[in-house]
């Protein structure tokens, strides 16, 4: 997957330029380390957004 200017944009989110540039940084890896770094992401993400959730709710 390729990241363009498109996707990058000057309203996004705070810590979206940071995201998207370890998302670069991994696509850069060898194949094999791909897999593990991007599980990382995904915990991270899904940690991040089941805080908001609970956050929410109360």
């Amino acid at each position: 997957m390729e990241y363009t200017e498109q996707t990058e944009q000057t309203d996004a989110p705070a810590g979206t330029d940071a995201f998207l540039s370890r998302l670069r940084v991994i696509e850069e890896q060898p194949l094999d380390s791909r897999a593990s770094a991007f599980a990382a992401v995904h915990d991270e993400l899904r940690s991040a957004l089941e805080s908001g959730d609970a956050s929410r709710q109360d």
